[in-house]
């Protein structure tokens, strides 16, 4: 259950609602997800989080497909039930299939265990790792 009450559509003030129909429009549905409803109940960050995710998703350098897996990972780290559920049915409607999604779960799951671990042991990161990730 949300800690917020979710703004329906129907309740929405114009500003809430200029989002959602922003957000349908984008995702061709006819419905409001809950995720928009819960950020509903602060129209500043409603627009802002939409805004910034349509910033960060939009094709560059990495595609679509890419980013939605990036999603999903992130989204496991953190625990999102919603955000992983969401994420996976995204890239699927983008091509990815049982084996990406094994794959994206296995090197999820592989550097969690390894980044704990150097955290844990609190390895320090040698000087050519270190210079080489400078570009």
């Amino acid at each position: 259950m949300a800690t917020v009450e979710m703004v329906e559509y129907e309740e929405a003030g114009p500003e809430v609602r200029a989002v959602y129909d922003e957000i349908m429009a984008k995702k061709d549905i006819d419905w409001v997800p809950n995720i928009w409803k819960a950020f509903g109940s602060h129209p500043p960050l409603l627009r802002d989080v939409w805004e910034s995710l349509q910033e960060t998703m939009k094709p560059g350098r990495l595609d679509p497909l890419t980013k939605e897996m990036i999603a999903i990972a992130v989204s496991v780290t953190n625990g999102c039930e919603y955000c992983i559920h969401s994420h996976v049915a995204q890239a699927r409607k983008l091509g990815m299939d049982d084996e990406m999604l094994g794959e994206v779960m296995a090197v999820t799951g592989a550097f969690n265990r390894t980044n704990a671990l150097a955290n844990g042991y609190q390895v320090e990161v040698d000087p050519p790792i270190r210079n080489a990730a400078k570009g």
